[in-house]
């Protein structure tokens, strides 16, 4: 279930963090072809296990990154963005995820959009748009779309849009990416864990599977909202329900646990989940939402570390 209070939106009216040549300090920046930011190196490894952070706000705030960083001793190489549809591609505040060794993770939120429309081909001037802009970016990117889809919180989701519709728009996204030879996308289907919760019960995220011509990789949303809940009752479900309809890697897209007495052992456990379900990795919420989900404490810090160290050492 979604831990955010407020979505960010990216690229529109933006200040030129990185100085690179002709990048304006406001305006739609849709009026023009995005070009990558000066010193946006798109050359970057590939990782034995990725573990990815959210920290919040737009452009990404460079300091809680450097105090992430800095407080677990890892360098995340993953770094989540979460647009609104209808947002302009900023390169120079995605660079900041390059620039920091990280691969930009952008979770699309079609917010107060009518999913059948874009189905349909209406919104096809802002997804040439953003597919130019992608390709002309030039570094890896992975995207996602309609996030959490099988919750009920979101106009996308279960109990607000079919999933057959939200099926055709995911399909026709692709296609609209695929028609223009965009390369650099590797597609990201994020659902929510399978679970009772106070909107009501989670279902399996089958029904709104675009098809593996479609996915690149799979992520599953869930937090540790029940100090009883671990790596396999939170989401050992949902992995199963997923292996059922694909083979494809899976990702924890966003996850946390909440800062108190257990959160280091809650780290730990999550880290070993990871290892145990040969999982690509983990994307951490570091940043206030429906609980305050940041790592501050040392003990906490000093469990990332140690269980981000075993989950490279066992990769190898």
């Amino acid at each position: 279930m979604r831990a955010r209070l407020v979505t960010v939106t990216l690229g529109v009216a933006v200040s030129c963090v990185l100085g690179a040549a002709g990048c304006g300090g406001s305006g739609d920046s849709r009026r023009a072809n995005p070009r990558p930011a000066a010193g946006c190196v798109s050359h970057l490894d590939k990782p034995n296990t990725y573990i990815g952070v959210y920290a919040q706000g737009f452009p990404p705030d460079t300091a809680a990154l450097a105090q992430f960083q800095n407080l677990t001793g890892v360098r995340p190489n993953l770094i989540t963005f979460y647009p609104r549809f209808g947002d302009g591609f900023d390169p120079n505040s995605i660079c900041i995820a390059i620039q920091r060794g990280a691969i930009p993770v952008i979770q699309i939120d079609p917010v107060n959009i009518a999913l059948q429309r874009i189905a349909d081909g209406q919104s096809d001037a802002y997804l040439r748009y953003l597919a130019d802009a992608v390709k002309t970016f030039g570094a890896p990117v992975v995207i996602s779309f309609g996030h959490e889809m099988n919750g009920s919180w979101y106009s996308w989701g279960y109990g607000h849009t079919t999933p057959a519709v939200f099926v055709a728009t995911w399909r026709h996204i692709v296609n609209v990416f695929r028609s223009l030879q965009v390369h650099n996308v590797t597609w990201l289907w994020t659902v929510n864990v399978i679970n009772d919760t106070a909107h009501g019960r989670i279902p399996n995220p089958a029904p709104w599977w675009p098809g593996a011509s479609y996915v690149n990789w799979v992520g599953i949303d869930g937090y540790y909202f029940k100090p009883s809940w671990t790596f396999a009752s939170l989401f050992g479900p949902t992995i199963t329900a997923v292996r059922e309809v694909t083979g494809d890697p899976i990702i924890i897209a966003e996850t946390g646990v909440a800062a108190g007495a257990d959160q280091p052992a809650k780290i730990a456990d999550l880290f070993s989940g990871v290892r145990t379900y040969r999982l690509l990795g983990l994307i951490w919420f570091d940043a206030l939402g429906s609980e305050d989900w940041r790592i501050a404490t040392p003990a906490a810090a000093a469990a990332f570390h140690k269980a981000s160290i075993s989950d490279k050492r066992s990769a190898k």
